[in-house]
């Protein structure tokens, strides 16, 4: 008997929809015609959208098919497509909401010539376009495509100037300018590079169709072009009888020109937007377009289109409400809309919410560091106190390439699950893709290999020694080579044998087996890569290759099934990897075969992030981690607003200053963009970024109490709130190591009593018993792991190999005799953070300083005049501070123009004078002294004096001077002869200065002098003794701490055992 199967249709429930409040009622009532609706955050213009379309289609007699609903964003589009499809109880032929891109593809798909095209047409991902346009600008002079002017020749191959080339065609398109338009406004306008751009865009888009592929710019002119015909005019006109579209103050002019094609002469269009939520300049939206909307497109009577405001917000409460109107309220806005409509718009009503009125809090800290610490303490314990789940908060930033790595690196490692969205970094940037990119350049190129690659490779997931295993391997390696070379040469470096041995593996023989077995399997694996790539395989397949070659993928899928902050970081890896075989994948398909080298070349290129034509979502449940541009539309309880710093946001700097494609108009060039219109873009932005939360706002900034340091942005002001200043980092964190580090502080604490001592023991050893999956869950509680109670070790590699001569400088003797152990971690170990304005500032005057030096006079005006032309080089966190800093140097150049006009009995012999001399020391070790000194002169006795131009705010006191070992290491230079050359043999040193030129007397700089040295009775000098300690240091690697006046200013304080606030390991 056949089995038969029939779909029994459940009875759906009859949706009634939501209650709407008047406002919306009346814009979903609106009899037809064109209509603007202001629609503020949270005022619920989504579901006034939905239920307007439902009007059309169930009262007015309209199909699903004849209603179009437009938006920006796919996420958008897929949320109205999905909620009308439920509300309407039914589906349609064709999308009823797409976003603009999407539907104007689809036009031009629809209206081309079936001849037009052998395959498919293709959009092109951003990074795509930016790569094309580098390629095709590489050689478009020599190929004559344009003749670019001299002056823009050496940006021609550069990636900016393949950015800025790219806004010029975008803006032109926009406008609705062909080819020949923007070569006839850069003649009429004297732009020979607009002139240039239009012949480089002719061929540029014959380049596209021979490859049958369009950039987002050009499917909307194409689809404008289309739409604008009258047949096709006409045919759209009676299949959409009703448009909608959201967002439209994202709108630019060729958009509009496509929707005057669908819906003009006073036809069913209703666009809902927020003029205070215009933030994409940058892509060519102009805020002007919403306002301008009643008279663009009036009703059929000719009488501007109406305007409805709604006006109640259901997102936050009275709070939060209040904290956004006050930055609107310095949104300035023009337009023919009425008092009424936009008094309405600007101060919606808050409705009843779950939350409350909500809370706002600004918070300001002294440094980046604490700032990301107390983000992280704050969402945890919005957690953990408050139930907030992490998925329902988000940290938002300004920028994304300069932001978003630091503070995902602090929140990760603070315990906080983060999600930053896929294309927010770019394909090369992320941790996962960069070791698999590495070997599939070492298998195409075995010659690219070099020592730095290979040991980032067999570090990487791909091989997996850690850093321990890989200074083993590399002295194995070194005694290998060694015994083979016995007398011959010495042993090469570490990294240039590990080098070889991935390129020959037997090169391992002699190591122990459990050493040399992940490195040999690295080194076939890039040969088996290398084979597939020779046979003529793809870039994909030798990724594959790579890939599957390793236990990686069960690691992370073991990471995964764990969970916890492993399988969120597995989870990322994951998804970036899958990202690099999607675009491998993609390039092989588009491009028939591209060789390996190739497809680097162009992942390599991709500056802006990931491919906007296949966003990743979010996943699991996590703290959002975006952009402020990116958070438009969406919405969490807490929303964290980070690092509001002036001269950052507001970013008030002029953008594609070489092509000025901001100053392309459809006619010709227009004026440039006013501070006052930037400074509302970026308020804006600010404005968008704070209506983000329903429950809590928390605004952060840096407040430096350097006072050449970073500063709170204007923009916070404007919340009305006084920021509370949060000193110093979290006391203790709300996560495991935060309770570790507490438990043991008091375990380890004499002064705290026996019981609680006992108890806080107790406690750790019931930690580190706890495991997950057989892993601990907190490894740092159990004492074996803690470095305070193993033993000291040594390590195998010296600080300075004791066959190799010691080489001093002045500011290396100053370093290692005031604190030896400030000198190791931050000479040695590169550990002392960057200076702030001090070294630019510096570095400025020294050399106006050489300059003027070697002139026949002194000029004050032309060294006032070249400290003008060079100043806007220099980065200051603020204006203010630049303003303070330039009077500082000017002041500055002053005294030193008196000092040098003031010279008698001296003779000016060199600046900025190098030297280099061997001195033995008492026990037979020689050092080779080095520098350079700032100036030399030499005195009527023939004496030789070294002068050393200081530009800090403080000086050495009188009794140090004598002994100041810098000033005594010159002395000892020049009676060794390191200044042989230019004073002669014979030359002695008369003494040597400090010229403070920041410090004032009289209108000179403050001179401090140290006589020549004398010896002691035993025939040593102050500096040789100095030097005999400075060597025994190193010599013994005993790197003590010393308290000395510059403690306040380390940037080691909380680390140094010589303070008393800070602490050992054990604690």
């Amino acid at each position: 008997m056949p089995v038969t199967y029939r779909i029994d249709r459940a009875e759906r429930a009859r949706d009634l929809g939501p209650d709407l409040d008047a406002s919306q009622r009346a814009v979903v009532e609106h009899r037809g015609g064109p209509l603007l609706v202001l629609a503020g955050p949270g005022t619920g213009k989504t579901t006034t959208l939905v239920e307007a379309v439902v009007d059309r289609v169930e009262k007015r007699g309209l199909t699903p098919d004849q209603v179009l609903v437009l938006t920006f964003s796919r996420k958008a589009a897929d949320e109205l497509r999905t909620r009308i499809t439920a509300r309407l109880g039914r589906t349609s032929s064709t999308p009823i909401s797409s976003t603009f891109h999407s539907f104007c593809y689809g036009l031009v798909r629809r209206f081309q010539q079936e001849s037009t095209y052998e395959k498919p047409l293709r959009l092109l991902s951003a990074p795509e376009q930016d790569v094309r346009l580098a390629e095709l600008l590489s050689h478009s002079r020599e190929s004559g495509i344009a003749d670019w002017p001299p002056s823009i020749d050496a940006a021609l191959r550069t990636r900016g100037f393949a950015r800025e080339i790219h806004a010029v065609l975008a803006r032109a398109r926009e406008l609705g300018l062909d080819p020949d338009d923007l070569e006839r406004i850069g003649r009429a306008d004297d732009k020979p590079e607009w002139v240039a751009a239009g012949q480089f865009m002719e061929e540029y888009l014959v380049v596209l169709d021979s490859q049958m592929v369009l950039d987002y710019s050009e499917v909307v002119h194409r689809a404008v072009l289309a739409a604008e015909q009258p047949e096709h005019e006409e045919l759209l006109r009676k299949q959409y009888q009703a448009v909608f579209v959201d967002e439209y103050q994202d709108t630019d002019p060729s958009q509009v020109r496509l929707l005057t094609a669908l819906a003009g002469d006073g036809r069913d269009l209703v666009v809902v937007g927020d003029p205070d939520q215009s933030i994409y300049a940058f892509r060519g939206a102009d805020v002007r377009g919403i306002l301008e909307f009643p008279t663009q497109f009036p009703r059929t009577d000719g009488s501007p289109a109406p305007v409805m405001a709604l006006g109640t917000t259901r997102r936050f409460g009275s709070r939060l409400l209040t904290a956004s109107r006050r930055i609107a309220k310095g949104i300035g806005v023009s337009g023919p809309i009425s008092a009424a409509d936009f008094q309405t718009f600007r101060n919606p009503v808050a409705a009843a919410n779950d939350y409350g009125d909500g809370k706002v809090d600004v918070f300001t800290f002294s440094s980046s560091g604490a700032e990301t610490d107390h983000i992280a303490d704050l969402l945890r314990r919005a957690h953990l106190e408050d139930d907030v789940a992490w998925s329902d908060m988000a940290v938002l930033v300004r920028s994304g390439v300069t932001a978003i790595p630091g503070m995902r690196r602090a929140l990760v490692g603070a315990g906080v699950p983060v999600e930053v969205a896929g294309d927010e970094v770019p394909l090369r940037d992320e941790p996962a893709v960069q070791p698999l990119l590495a070997a599939l350049r070492c298998a195409d190129a075995p010659e690219l290999l070099t020592g730095d690659l290979a040991h980032v490779l067999v570090m990487s997931p791909l091989c997996g020694l850690d850093a321990a295993q890989v200074r083993k391997l590399g002295r194995e390696l070194r005694a290998l080579d060694r015994a083979a070379h016995l007398g011959e040469r010495l042993p090469l470096p570490s990294a240039e044998l590990i080098r070889q041995t991935l390129l020959d593996p037997t090169l391992l023989e002699g190591v122990p087996d459990w050493l040399a077995v992940r490195p040999r399997k690295l080194a076939a694996l890039l040969a088996t890569a290398g084979d597939v790539l020779r046979r003529g395989g793809s870039a994909e397949e030798a990724l594959w290759v790579l890939w599957s070659g390793t236990s990686w993928p069960y690691r992370l899928r073991g990471a995964v099934e764990r969970g916890g902050g492993a399988a969120r970081a597995a989870h990322r890896d994951l998804d970036a990897i899958c990202a690099l075989f999607e675009t491998a994948a993609r390039a092989e398909e588009q491009q028939d075969h591209t060789s390996a080298a190739a497809f680097l070349d162009e992942v390599e290129a991709q500056q802006i992030p990931a491919d906007t034509l296949a966003e990743r979502g979010v996943r699991g449940d996590s703290v959002r981690l975006l952009t402020a541009h990116r958070s438009k539309g969406l919405e969490w309880r807490l929303v964290v607003v980070a690092g509001v710093q002036e001269g950052s946001w507001p970013d008030l700097r002029r953008r594609g200053s070489l092509l000025l494609a901001d100053r392309l108009g459809a006619d010709g060039m227009v004026d440039p963009l006013p501070t006052k219109a930037m400074m509302a873009e970026e308020r804006r932005l600010f404005y968008v970024a704070v209506t983000r939360a329903r429950q809590r706002l928390i605004v952060t900034a840096v407040a430096s109490p350097e006072a050449d340091g970073e500063q709170p942005s204007r923009l916070i002001d404007e919340l009305g709130l006084p920021p509370e200043q949060r000193p110093g980092r979290p006391a203790r964190t709300m996560s495991l190591p935060g309770l570790v580090a507490e438990l043991r502080r008091v375990a380890a604490n004499p002064a705290a009593r026996v019981p609680l001592r006992r108890a806080a023991a107790s406690r750790l050893a019931q930690l580190a018993d706890q495991t997950v999956a057989g892993e601990p869950v907190a490894r740092a509680a159990d004492p074996e792991q803690w470095w305070g109670l193993r033993e000291r070790t040594a390590s195998d590699v010296p600080v300075r190999p004791g066959d190799e001569r010691l080489r001093m400088s002045a500011s290396a003797l100053s370093g290692l005799l005031d604190c030896p152990l400030r000198w190791f971690l931050s000479r040695e170990a590169a550990g002392e953070s960057a200076r702030s304005t001090s070294l630019g500032f510096g570095s400025v005057i020294h050399a106006l300083a050489d300059h003027m030096s070697r002139e026949d006079t002194v000029d004050e005006t032309r060294l006032l005049s070249l400290l003008d032309s060079v100043w806007d080089q220099l980065h200051f966190d603020s204006p203010w501070i630049s303003d303070r800093e330039k009077v500082e140097a000017q002041d500055a150049i002053r005294r030193f123009v008196a000092w040098a006009d003031g010279r008698p009995g001296r003779r000016f012999l060199a600046s900025e004078q190098d030297f280099t001399v061997e001195v033995t020391l008492e026990g037979g070790e020689t050092v080779s002294l080095r520098g350079k000194v700032d100036r030399v002169e030499r005195d009527a006795e023939g004496g030789i004096h070294v002068i050393d131009f200081k530009t800090s705010k403080s000086a050495p006191t009188g009794p140090s001077l004598p002994d100041n070992p810098q000033l005594g290491l010159y002395q000892l230079a020049v009676d060794q002869g390191g200044l042989v050359e230019l004073c002669g043999p014979g030359a002695r040193s008369g003494g040597a200065e400090l010229v403070q030129l920041r410090i004032d007397q009289g209108g000179f700089p403050k001179v401090q002098e140290q006589r020549p040295q004398l010896p002691d009775p035993t025939g040593r000098k102050p500096v040789e003794i100095q030097l005999i300690s400075a060597v025994e240091t190193i010599r013994s690697e005993t790197f003590d701490a010393t308290a000395n006046s510059y403690c306040t200013r380390c940037d080691f304080l909380t680390m140094c055992p010589a303070q008393q606030r800070s602490g050992t390991v054990l604690s």
